[in-house]
C-alpha cells in the first residue's frame, strides 16, 4: 500500500502522516515500514488488544491512539487506508492462507488467486462467533472480526464463513503449545478450530485442508491466553538452598 501510494505521488516521506486503524499485525507492519521510509505513523487500535502489540508499535516510533472498541471504529473509519484500499487485498494475492476476516483483504486476495489457479478450490472465512458481520459484539480473538462488511471483502470468493467462539480459540491456542510445540496466538487457535471442524466432516475425507497461524504467541503474553501461567510465573518464589 505504501509503495503503491509513493508511485502515485500520493505520499512523501518526511511530509505525509500515515494514519491507520489496526488490531495488531497490519499496524506493526505499517509502523516498521514508516520508520524505514521516514514517515510519521499514527495508529488507532481498540483497547482490548495486547500490551505487546502496543509496545512493538511504539518501539518503531508510531504514535498510538487506543480507542473504545464499541465506539472507536467509527472514528477510525473516517481515516481509512486498509478497509477500502484494494492494494491491501493485492498485497495478499500471492500468499497461501486460509483465512480470517478483518479488513477482508487477505481472504479476498488469496481467495481470488487460488480460484484463478483452480476453480474447484473452496475458500472459507473465519470470524468470532461473538462478533460476526451482523452483530459486532465484543470478543477476545485479536485481529479478527470488526462487526461490519468492509467494501473490499469479496463475499463471492468464499464458500462459507465459519464462526469460532473466543473460548474455543483460546483453548486451541493453548493446546497447540502443549501438544504441538507451536507458540501461537488466539487468532491462530481460531483458524485451527475451523480447519479441524472442516476436516471432521465425512464429505471432506481425504481432502487437503490448509490454514495458517498468522499470530505468534509472544504477542499474547499479557492477554487472557496466558493469564493463568502469567499469574503462576509472577508468584514464583526462589527455592531455598541449604
Amino acid at each position: 500500500m505504501i509503495n503503491d501510494a509513493e508511485k502515485k505521488n500520493l505520499i512523501t516521506p518526511g511530509k505525509t502522516v500515515l494514519i491507520e486503524p489496526t488490531s495488531g499485525n497490519m499496524g506493526i507492519s505499517m509502523a516498521f515500514m514508516a520508520a524505514m521510509k521516514g514517515y510519521k505513523m499514527v495508529l488507532t487500535m481498540p483497547s482490548y488488544t495486547s500490551l505487546e502489540r502496543r509496545v512493538t508499535m511504539k518501539a518503531f516510533g508510531a504514535e498510538l491512539i487506543v480507542t473504545d472498541p464499541t465506539k472507536g471504529m467509527v472514528e477510525q473509519l473516517r481515516r481509512p487506508m486498509i478497509f477500502w484500499n484494494p492494494h491491501q487485498m493485492l498485497s495478499c494475492y500471492n500468499n497461501f492462507q486460509i483465512l480470517q476476516i478483518l479488513s477482508g483483504g487477505t481472504v479476498s486476495g488469496v481467495g481470488q488467486y487460488l480460484k484463478s489457479q483452480n476453480p474447484n478450490v473452496k475458500i472459507y472465512g473465519v470470524e468470532p462467533a461473538e462478533s460476526n458481520v451482523l452483530n459486532g459484539g465484543p470478543h477476545q480473538i485479536m485481529g479478527n472480526g470488526v462487526g461490519f462488511k468492509p467494501d473490499i471483502l469479496d463475499m463471492d470468493v468464499m464458500e462459507k464463513v465459519l464462526e469460532v467462539s473466543s473460548e474455543d480459540a483460546v483453548k486451541m491456542a493453548r493446546r497447540l503449545a502443549l501438544e504441538e510445540g507451536l507458540m501461537v496466538g488466539i487468532s491462530s487457535g481460531a483458524n485451527t478450530v475451523a480447519a479441524l471442524r472442516l476436516a471432521r466432516m465425512p464429505e471432506n475425507k481425504g481432502k487437503l485442508i490448509v490454514t495458517v497461524h498468522p499470530s505468534f504467541g509472544e504477542r499474547y503474553l499479557s492477554s487472557v491466553l496466558f493469564e493463568e501461567l502469567r499469574n503462576e510465573a509472577a508468584n514464583m518464589q526462589p527455592v531455598p538452598v541449604d
